[in-house]
């Protein structure tokens, strides 16, 4: 039995602790700590869970009886939480982003590297059957090979939003809708495609006073053979999302949909149906997944530690890609540049207080609340 503890009892902790009750028979919710015990005491009782309750997560790593932690805390907290947990021998789960900085990305891989312990960062969209469908006929190559994608990454967000006492700032949120919300189709898209060789990208704050980052961004990425573009947004209505790849001989898009030409004699298109009829077939052929989400990333690190190989899907180095993606975007709109990767440690956004020293402040937050009455959110664009 692994015995689990949470860390940090927000909104997003509800998505580890359901995925963990999940798997009851493989493992125990044995504590949950947050800074505002009540909130950790309302959360205890919502779950109806048999565990100890903590104010100080320190006090909770010196116990034997933890296995594995879940970080669900503030972005700015998960270096040092991670670090500390991974010496004192704990598996760990952090929540996306992976940390502020790729600085403290490097201490929490090193760690995790020092002690052997499992260190895995959340992106739950890997775990679905539309994004592992895409995967496996772009690894294929049916496609051939692809010289433009696009990442649209759509959400809309209420100007409350970002009333909350961590979010709008780059000190403790780490930036803004291209850091917390993109991150999803941003891993997801570097994971498919790799990481390009250049980045330029602009941001603005164009719908969110109360925020010092950004609510728009848009990138464009410089590959060999290949452009890309990622468009992170907090103001689009709708929240349409897709992740579309042009090969030299399809495109493949999430949501599914593929199309296929060959050329005229003129060279104009016609449809190449017998290749749409190959791609379909090939992603039919992919099994559907026992679980997905969170509860599919959950099952994959409980496995890990089940079977000793310590081996996830999503491990510190790729949650370490994401983020330096993420970090050439900021870099590259905040100093109106074209950023080279991969990035070096004499980079001015390599650190946190780099990143704050040369981000822009687009607003000054003025509104600061302790927590919604509410805390329904939206995870991976449902409701939960």
């Amino acid at each position: 039995m692994i015995r689990v503890a949470v860390i940090g009892s927000g909104a997003i902790s509800s998505a580890h602790i359901e995925a963990y009750l999940t798997f009851k028979g493989r493992c125990q919710i044995v504590a949950v700590c947050d800074f505002y015990v009540e909130k950790a005491e309302k959360c205890k009782q919502k779950y109806q869970l048999d565990c100890a309750v903590y104010h100080d997560y320190h006090e909770l790593l010196g116990q034997d009886d933890i296995d594995l932690i879940s970080v669900c805390t503030p972005p700015y907290t998960h270096a040092e939480i991670a670090v500390n947990a991974l010496k004192s021998g704990k598996h760990v789960v952090v929540e996306k982003p992976m940390a502020s900085s790729l600085e403290e990305c490097d201490r929490m891989n090193d760690a995790a590297h020092k002690s052997g312990k499992i260190l895995s960062v959340i992106s739950q969209n890997r775990f679905g059957d539309a994004i592992m469908k895409l995967k496996r006929v772009l690894d294929s190559g049916l496609a051939g090979t692809i010289v433009h994608a696009q990442v649209d990454s759509h959400w809309w967000r209420g100007y409350e939003y970002y009333d909350l006492w961590w979010r709008g700032t780059w000190e403790k949120e780490g930036g803004g809708c291209t850091l917390n919300h993109a991150v999803h189709h941003i891993d997801m898209f570097q994971w498919l495609m790799g990481m390009p060789e250049q980045v330029t990208a602009v941001m603005r704050n164009t719908s969110h006073d109360n925020a010092e980052v950004e609510d728009l961004s848009i990138a464009i990425l410089t590959y060999s053979r290949a452009l890309a573009q990622i468009t992170s947004s907090v103001v689009h209505h709708g929240q349409e999302q897709q992740l579309i790849f042009q090969g030299e001989k399809a495109r493949i898009s999430m949501p599914w949909r593929v199309t296929a030409s060959t050329s005229r004699e003129n060279g104009f298109p016609q449809d190449n149906s017998e290749l749409k009829e190959e791609i379909n077939l090939l992603a039919e052929q992919v099994p559907p997944l026992p679980y997905t989400g969170h509860k599919g990333q959950l099952d994959d690190v409980l496995t890990a530690i089940e079977n000793g190989t310590g081996k996830v899907l999503v491990t510190g180095q790729e949650g370490r890609k994401t983020l330096e993606l993420i970090t050439a975007i900021y870099q590259s709109a905040s100093t109106r540049t074209t950023v080279t990767l991969p990035l070096q440690p004499n980079s001015p956004f390599y650190t946190s207080s780099g990143m704050m020293a040369n981000a822009p402040r687009f607003y000054e937050k003025k509104r600061t609340i302790v927590g919604f009455d509410t805390n329904e959110i939206i995870v991976s664009g449902e409701t939960s």
